[in-house]
């Protein structure tokens, strides 16, 4: 099993890599504004075109909070707690995952990613499910109804860990889901492991068309037609890639991947790529004994645990307010440090920490956010007090 420590619920969901440049000593300064301190375990944010001025932001043990203007309304957009599978303290599962349809606006569709108990674990060898679900919202932009619910992906879990739950529309119309390896360590389940293991959808990036119930595959799909892969794959050897983001300018997809215990890193996600886990981990091996990949794609950047515990991922900054960080990926790690990454001659990135006002120890930085102008959200959790709260980075 990972290592356990004393902090709460995804303290160790997210672990690997090392920087491909030097970290200059001189951070970039931002501030964060407090949007709300009022939140629990917030693990996804996402906005709609249709009602912009509403932040959507999900909690872990299964409500979608809504902010309002600034203000955080008591009254929950959606509330499954009753149906997610969340025990107290640590604890990888529950709601993961949040992302609206492209045309919320018409058809009022949006999906989650949440856990679920399962009958009869011991004899069915599982510890719980990961169902994508789609819902429907009516005439009130603030209220879904649970009672309008569609089960679009069933994903078998055999340990609590190892999740991913992460959920983004591509500008193909397409949804990306994020999963990871299916939990415990050393991906130990089959021979060699689930994320090489092409006949299951665990370790994986898939992509799947969800304008038919309960979904198709895009004809482009990368395994199309291959008999001894899943058409849902759309790239593979993954640990558990926590958060993933599409740039909104280039269209590239971002992930960041939990390592094992070493080292953290930041993948870019292409069609049909393998990023080497179980025989990689980062831009080191890590079981010399299986079959290693022809062609595996290196991250773009790692890092070591000294550094932090369990990467988060993030976003590339495509806002207007801070021009210093257009164009750079601004991902966290789940122990306070923040940093940018910045594209450099010969795909080499740069990694520089930012100057946030806070000390690395003082939250847990469970993942970030974007609003339709490209402004960037942290969602944390304070250690002092245990609450979650929302930032936005600003000058």
């Amino acid at each position: 099993m990972l290592k356990k420590i004393t902090i709460p619920i995804l303290s160790t969901l997210m672990m690997s890599v090392s920087a491909f440049a030097q970290v200059p000593d001189s951070p970039v300064k931002v501030k964060l504004a407090l949007i709300t301190d009022q939140l629990s375990h917030p693990t996804a944010f996402a906005v709609t075109k249709k009602n912009p001025d509403l932040l959507f932001v999900t909690e872990q043990e299964g409500r979608i909070r809504i902010i309002q203007k600034g203000k955080l309304l008591e009254a929950p957009f959606l509330d499954i707690r009753k149906e997610v599978l969340k025990k107290e303290g640590y604890d990888e599962r529950g709601l993961l995952g949040l992302a609206f349809h492209p045309d919320y606006a018409s058809n009022g569709k949006f999906y989650v990613y949440c856990s679920v108990p399962v009958a009869n674990p011991v004899k069915n060898q599982l510890d719980h499910q990961s169902e994508i679900r789609e819902y429907t919202v009516s005439s009130n932009p603030l209220v879904a109804d649970p009672a309008k619910m569609s089960k679009v992906l069933v994903i078998d879990q055999p340990q609590s860990n190892h999740n991913g739950g992460d959920l983004k529309f591509g500008s193909d119309g397409f949804l990306y889901i994020s999963v990871g390896d299916g939990g415990g360590a050393n991906d130990q389940h089959g021979e060699f492991g689930n994320a090489q293991n092409m006949t299951n959808l665990l370790g994986k990036i898939l992509r799947i068309d969800v304008n038919k119930l309960p979904y198709t595959i895009p004809a482009d799909n990368p395994f199309v037609g291959d008999a001894n892969a899943k058409p849902e794959i759309y790239a593979y050897g993954l640990r558990n890639p926590w958060r993933i983001s599409f740039d909104k300018k280039t269209h590239q997809l971002f992930a960041g991947e939990v390592g094992q215990n070493k080292y953290e890193e930041v993948d870019i996600i292409t069609k049909g790529g393998n990023y080497g886990w179980r025989p990689i981990e980062g831009l080191h091996p890590f079981n010399e004994k299986d079959p290693q990949p022809k062609n595996p794609i290196a991250p773009i950047a790692e890092y070591p645990h000294p550094e932090g515990l369990s990467i988060t991922g993030g976003f590339v900054y495509r806002g207007k307010a801070i021009p210093s960080l257009t164009g750079k990926y601004i991902f966290g790690d789940m122990m306070g440090p923040i940093w940018s990454l910045s594209p450099g001659k010969d795909d080499k990135w740069t990694r520089n920490k930012l100057s946030i006002g806070r000390d690395a120890g003082y939250w847990h930085v469970y993942s970030f956010g974007e609003d339709l102008s490209g402004e960037l959200y942290v969602l944390t959790v304070i250690l002092e007090n245990t609450k979650g709260s929302l930032y936005k980075i600003v000058p």
